[in-house]
């Protein structure tokens, strides 16, 4: 694993407690950011416990810069605490994990729904304001905006860094795991060559804690099931090359099946709460892929019914592009292109989903020409690497033919 990894793992857990010791979100974003300077600047081998060092220095320069500001008893009471905190980080797990404390804290009430979201994404997970601003289809300047106004809100209102009562918690878990699920999908970055399979085990880590922490909740057990199911693939998702592998195609042998296990287990529980969300939905549509494990027939109606359920629950174009490739797979890519032409696609903040799913239709018709057409203009959109890759060998093979 290679420091910079390091460091991004090390981020959310080292923020988390500086943040809530010191209840201020800015001071221990810049107290992370100086230690990480610290640390590259020392130009010798990096220390074993990398968390544990950052934690350590930050925690340091925090207080020197409380100290610097001229808050003498702040410093001292930090002072006190960092003396403390001294002993506790000898031992071999050293810093408290505060994430979930302060992803509530992130996602209350008293902050617009739009900038929880946001903020628990810069705050706790790290993700970077340009890819949060992607996700959230608006500018970066903006994303900044509102995080910045949500951080002030949050000093304003005086909002404790403590973990809300347990009858606040459904209020906010939605927003909570709102900012998981986009962090998750960062792990499907565009970043060629990162290995960000750790940032996907820390969000698993925090769905299967808030599982612990909700047990009635069944949207927590949904999505903590979708992880473990779509996690159990990451293995398979590429092939020697570094090249896509679509989920049809994908040696089921490389999948992890005690993942898979696991995610129909929780995917149960959470039906026996009686209460349907679209991460369940999302699980279940995802667990009926998995059918292929045992040698068996995915079934497509069951799916496309699964679609059907999560459009009214999450409508958006990307459910319903998904929907017209099931409904394909029932009634023949006719019907699938039909339903594709009925979707309105003005809320895509990029089109290439909708060319490769036509693509794929085309092709299924039988009309070469116009499928590579589309997989040519998926190709002028900017793909990430391994999906680059994938497109070119489909437009290649269709040419060839």
């Amino acid at each position: 694993m290679t420091l910079a990894v390091e460091i991004a793992e090390a981020r959310p857990r080292v923020i988390a407690a500086l943040a809530t010791r010191f209840r201020d979100l800015d001071t221990a974003e810049d107290a992370f950011a100086a230690a990480c300077e610290a640390l590259l600047a020392q130009g010798q081998q990096a220390p074993d416990n990398v968390a544990g060092w950052l934690y350590r220095v930050a925690l340091r320069k925090a207080v020197d810069t409380k100290r610097k500001a001229g808050r003498e008893r702040a410093a001292s009471e930090a002072a006190a605490i960092m003396s403390e905190q001294h002993t506790i980080i000898t031992l071999p797990d050293p810093i408290p994990d505060e994430r979930l404390k302060l992803l509530f804290v992130c996602c209350h009430p008293a902050l617009a729904p739009e900038a929880r979201v946001a903020m628990a994404l810069k705050v706790v997970c790290g993700t970077e304001v340009e890819d949060i601003a992607r996700a959230f289809a608006v500018s970066v300047p903006t994303m900044y905006q509102r995080i910045t106004r949500a951080k002030a809100k949050i000093a304003a209102a005086n909002i404790p860094f403590e973990l809300p009562h347990r009858r606040e918690w459904p209020s906010r878990i939605a927003s909570v795991l709102g900012a998981l699920e986009v962090s998750y999908l960062q792990t499907y970055g565009p970043e060629e060559g990162a290995d960000r399979s750790g940032v996907a085990a820390d969000v698993l880590s925090l769905a299967q804690m808030l599982c612990e922490l909700l047990p009635d909740d069944s949207e927590a057990k949904g999505f903590c099931a979708l992880l473990l199911i779509t996690g159990a693939r990451l293995p398979a998702r590429l092939d020697d090359d570094g090249a896509m592998v679509p989920l049809s195609r994908q040696d089921t042998s490389r999948w992890d099946h005690a993942m898979i296990e696991q995610g129909r287990i929780l995917l149960d529980e959470a039906a026996l709460v009686n209460r349907p969300g679209p991460y369940q939905v999302l699980a279940a549509i995802q667990l009926t892929h998995s059918a292929r494990l045992a040698g068996g027939e995915v079934n497509w109606e069951a799916i496309a019914e699964l679609y059907d359920a999560l459009l009214v629950m999450r409508p958006g174009p990307i459910v319903a592009i998904n929907r017209s490739l099931a409904v394909a797979e029932v009634e023949g890519a006719a019907a699938g292109l039909e339903t594709l032409d009925a979707i309105d696609v003005s809320r895509l903040t990029e089109h290439r989903p909708l060319c490769v799913a036509r693509a794929r239709l085309l092709e299924k018709s039988g009309k070469a020409a116009a499928a590579k057409a589309m997989v040519e203009k998926a190709l002028a959109a900017d793909p990430p690497p391994p999906e680059k890759l994938f497109l070119e060998r489909w437009r290649d093979r269709i040419s060839a033919v």
